[in-house]
């Protein structure tokens, strides 16, 4: 073990417990945003009731994003500087409008939103909330156009002075293609795992709480949430295939490990399981679907998927000896438990739906007990995707122009990096924790009494900020 390993174990467990916290915002901003507009239009209590019972599981977890994505930045300039030295001009445009733009945009919104429910007009107040929604979504998408520039480098040049790669095409960043599709993508599963929580909590309120006079408000949410999931699993199927598409043309070794392909096939075949040698080197068993790798690689189930062994061969001729491959059980579980989580969380929906069909009020105890591990399946499925996405991409930090063992700062310890990160670790863990009871105790609590709002008066200046909560 060396420095490089720990800084890479570093980045990866911080950057996937941050994403825990993103997908579950950016899905509940919308939501919470739809839910008010829904009251707004109607004047029904009980969508007033539902807008401030998620918005405040909202509000805990975008504090939580906060806190843990600040992490981030400082692991860029201190385990990355190289990397961040070869990559900052092109980083720093997205960067900065993201956090100067986009953050400022929904931070500032939701203070407005969660102080201006008795001083803002109802229509300010509803605009604060979808402007903070946009903001949220707009922050993921110039984070996810940098990122991409690490899958597929475009609008840039190599300074050969420096050594630097520097900007030239900004707009090509930003619509770099596998920005476009990765970021519809990244939607689509947000609101996969925010609509598994509005699920899980409305339908554990309706079997445990079937008297209460807000019965009406929880089946409803337990019906909308379903089919924000059913919607969003779609949404994520037909984005993932564009995604595939685009992957394989851009990376191609990414998708030849995906399936842990080692010999150019056509048509090739899509494995739902394989169980070959320790090192995946080896198959020796599959369970294969003919054609739908081609399918899912080219858009034609006769289409050419280029093996490991060719692509490792053309890449040593291209950019050197070495090895191009990643670790492929590890690029091919990651993509399995990404689909098949996301699907399993489909499937509860389903379920869920068919048990209230006709008004009907379920009773199954084993339906409660798997929608309520129901949010854990598509966080799960994100983290598997950003895992397969980050792992696939290796040894490249930049596909094509920097491997990974040369971002490393150099002048950082193992002792330094390892210190830092068992501390993170155990930070994180201890937050965690915290996020987990506070989401827990306020879902437990169930939707707010609605209190009558006070009387206007002439001279409001001596009234406290209304907190909502």
């Amino acid at each position: 073990m060396d420095a490089l390993d720990v800084a890479r174990w570093q980045f990866g467990v911080t950057t996937v417990y941050h994403f825990l916290f993103v997908p579950l915002t950016i899905g509940l901003s919308v939501l919470v945003a739809i839910l008010q507009t829904m009251w707004h239009r109607t004047g029904n209590e009980r969508y007033l009731k539902l807008t401030k019972f998620y918005g405040k599981l909202f509000l805990i977890n975008f504090a939580m994003g906060v806190v843990t994505g600040i992490v981030q930045e400082f692991q860029f300039g201190m385990n990355w500087s190289d990397y961040s030295r070869f990559v900052g001009d092109i980083f720093g445009a997205p960067l900065a409008i993201e956090a100067l733009v986009a953050f400022f945009l929904e931070s500032t919104f939701i203070g407005l939103w969660i102080f201006g429910w008795d001083r803002l007009p109802k229509r300010l107040h509803l605009a604060a909330i979808w402007a903070a929604a946009i903001g949220t979504n707009l922050s993921a998408y110039f984070i996810l156009a940098a990122n991409s520039f690490m899958q597929n480098p475009v609008g840039y040049r190599i300074n050969p002075d420096t050594g630097r790669a520097e900007l030239t095409d900004f707009l090509a960043v930003l619509t770099n293609k596998v920005a476009l599709v990765t970021f519809p993508h990244t939607l689509a599963g947000s609101f996969l795992v925010a609509g598994s929580l509005v699920v899980t909590v409305g339908l554990w309120h309706v079997m445990r709480n079937r008297d209460s006079a807000d019965t009406g408000a929880y089946r409803f949410a337990t019906t909308f949430g379903s089919w924000v999931v059913l919607v969003s699993s779609a949404l994520v199927l037909l984005t993932g295939d564009i995604q595939g598409k685009i992957m394989t043309e851009v990376q191609p070794m990414k998708m030849a490990a995906a399936e842990g392909l080692y010999t150019t096939e056509s048509p090739a075949s899509f494995s739902v399981l394989t169980v070959g040698s320790l090192d995946g080197s080896r198959e020796i068993f599959a369970l294969k679907i003919p054609y739908l790798l081609s399918f899912l690689g080219t858009g034609d189930p006769h289409g050419t998927v280029q093996g490991i062994n060719d692509l490792q061969a053309q890449y040593a001729t291209q950019y050197g000896p070495g090895d191009y491959a990643p670790i492929i059980p590890v690029t091919y579980w990651s993509f399995r438990f990404m689909i098949g989580l996301g699907l399993a969380a489909a499937a509860i929906a389903l379920l869920v739906l068919w048990s209230q069909r006709k008004n009907r009020t379920p009773t199954s105890r084993w339906l409660l007990r798997a929608t309520l591990v129901m949010p854990a399946l598509p966080l799960l499925a994100n983290s598997f995707g950003w895992i397969f996405t980050e792992m696939g991409r290796q040894p490249w930090i930049v596909f094509g122009e920097m491997l990974t063992r040369n971002g490393v700062s150099r002048t950082v310890s193992l002792t330094e990096v390892l210190t830092s990160f068992t501390a993170f670790t155990l930070i994180y863990a201890t937050l965690a924790v915290i996020e987990f009871k506070l989401l827990l105790r306020y879902a437990k609590a169930g939707v707010p009494e609605l209190t009558p709002e006070p009387e206007p008066t002439d001279d409001d200046t001596e009234r406290p900020l209304a907190f909502a909560y």
